[in-house]
């Protein structure tokens, strides 16, 4: 792509417009090309002003911001499509339902940050990166490797891969819908807990796990700290908490802090990884699927130093292959899927069906 990234502005608040315009036009790459006040204003300005991203409000007048996901997708299928939403139980619903509907990411609202300035810096630091990674230019902290050949763990050979005591996935842009075909796939009676770090701010991942929990055969809760960890049930880290697992006597329990960002996520998925590969040693999956950045790369690798095994989701049916293609591209995979095929793999590695392994993978 040729000269800055063409960026429209979606948001019925003129605070918002100019405060997200100011931020944008002060990057060198970025230029802002129009705003609109509402999704009809929106879908005219995309035809004349043929924007290469557009950032949308999820609430707004006339036409809100599902719909206009909804006729974008119809008209223009490839547009890259960022909601901007407020940490409320309401704007989490409905940028949950405008992923589902083709969104491509999302970001939140500044709230209660105490000043413009920091409003700003917020806007900053989280849209900018999305903008630039969706439109094919990474910052220099999400920058992709090289596209060397994959190649995936060996095993050693004649060795019996034993099945799993638990499994952690780790997951960002993408993840919605992406743990929305993986969780619900996975069978009522599956033998181990799972545990997952979805990058998402406060109220979202409560809303995510409710929404997963009511459409799938195993029991999903946002974790609190301290919760036991049960087979067939799935905890997800909560908004602003890493989450770590710990052995308590005979029980694992989940464990919550806000200790500073790792890879400027928390929770991390590699806080997370870490820690279950310490409690579990071998006998932990761990599962990386789309998104942006490369954090689980370090998990994945003390997960595979402790003889533990690690899946990652392909390039062809991530939204953004960054976090996955780390992994993979380190060698540390068993086995690059598509996401159709994760939750049967992992169903079938916990049922203790895995077969032997001779000379090479599994």
């Amino acid at each position: 792509m040729a000269g800055p990234i063409n960026v429209l502005i979606v948001d019925d608040a003129v605070v918002v417009r100019r405060m997200v315009s100011d931020v944008l036009d002060g990057d060198p790459d970025i230029h802002v090309a129009g705003t609109a006040a509402n999704g009809r204003i929106a879908l005219q300005k995309v035809r004349q002003s043929c924007p290469d991203i557009v950032t949308l409000d999820v609430e707004m007048p006339e036409m809100d911001g599902l719909e206009t996901v909804r006729e974008l997708r119809k008209a223009f299928p490839r547009l890259p499509v960022i909601m901007f939403s407020t940490l409320t139980t309401r704007g989490a619903a409905a940028t949950l339902d405008a992923l589902a509907h083709g969104a491509s990411d999302y970001v939140a609202k500044p709230a209660n940050v105490g000043s413009v300035s920091e409003a700003q810096n917020r806007i900053r630091e989280q849209l900018i990166p999305k903008i630039k990674t969706l439109c094919g230019r990474p910052t220099s902290a999400y920058m992709p490797l090289p596209k060397p050949q994959v190649v995936l763990k060996p095993h050693a050979p004649l060795a019996v891969t034993l099945p799993p005591d638990a499994v952690v996935i780790g997951v960002s842009t993408g993840g919605p819908n992406a743990l929305a075909e993986v969780i619900p796939a996975l069978p009522a009676d599956l033998s181990v807990p799972v545990a997952i770090v979805q990058h998402m701010p406060p109220v979202f991942t409560r809303t995510l796990a409710e929404r997963l929990n009511a459409s799938s055969q195993v029991t999903v809760v946002e974790a609190e700290h301290g919760m036991v960890l049960k087979p067939g049930w799935v905890y997800i880290a909560p908004g602003g908490y890493h989450m770590t697992v710990q052995r308590d006597g005979t029980r694992v329990v989940a464990q919550l802090n806000q200790q500073p960002p790792e890879n400027f996520c928390r929770p991390s998925v590699d806080v997370l990884f870490r820690s279950a590969a310490a409690v579990y040693g071998s006998r932990l999956l761990g599962v990386v699927l789309t998104g942006m950045g490369k954090d689980g790369l370090e998990g994945a690798e003390t997960i595979v130093g402790r003889d533990g095994h690690v899946l990652a989701q392909d390039e062809a049916s991530s939204v953004v292959w960054g976090m996955p293609g780390f992994v993979a591209r380190a060698g540390l995979a068993d086995a690059v899927l598509p996401l159709g095929s994760v939750a049967p793999e992992v169903a079938r590695r916990c049922a203790n069906r895995v077969p032997m392994t001779i000379g090479g993978r599994a």
